[in-house]
């Protein structure tokens, strides 16, 4: 897996962004719980100048406001997904870069296809088997716990891109 590739991120929301955990209001939509750090390594992504896409499930208008806070165009969260091969295919075209430039992460089955399609398939530790054994990296944290920073972390270190500016961070959020 050669982190230096990656020019992207791509990923799933219940179980990677989450632990998985959904909470029913009388109204019907669901709740989730976000870790902060997470988001804080998708603004880093963001603020970098890495595409960051959500493929997801779930189909709550909560995830596109929680994900656009962390900076990730309306456009690249994809809702309500039952082929994400699809949306993945479509967000690669859209920044006219290749399936094998994009980090992925998944926890499920519908991830799978995804995850065999890009150049690295991420996996929290709490993943389903059949995805772990698809996974080209199991991170140490599970789903909603850290899973994301500790990858998006790793990789913009090893390009020399984790960086911190207070004034562009101040400009961009």
């Amino acid at each position: 897996m050669d982190l230096k590739q990656i020019k992207a991120f791509a990923l799933d929301i219940d179980g990677v962004a989450t632990d998985g955990t959904l909470l029913c209001t009388t109204e019907g939509d669901f709740l989730r719980i976000y870790d902060a750090k997470d988001g804080f390594a998708i603004r880093m992504a963001v603020m970098n100048g890495y595409p960051v896409a959500v493929i997801t499930g779930g189909s709550s208008e909560s995830i596109r406001k929680r994900m656009t806070a962390s900076g990730i165009q309306p456009e690249d969260v994809f809702l309500h997904s039952r082929n994400k091969i699809e949306e993945f295919s479509i967000f690669c075209e859209r920044y006219s870069i290749s399936p094998k430039e994009v980090m992925y992460f998944g926890d499920d089955l519908p991830d799978i296809e995804v995850m065999q399609a890009c150049g690295c398939g991420v996996c929290p530790s709490d993943a389903v088997p059949d995805v772990q054994k698809a996974a080209d990296w199991i991170t140490d944290a599970p789903g909603g716990k850290g899973c994301l920073r500790e990858a998006i972390e790793k990789t913009l270190r090893k390009q020399g891109k984790w960086l911190f500016d207070p004034v562009a961070y101040k400009k961009t959020f």
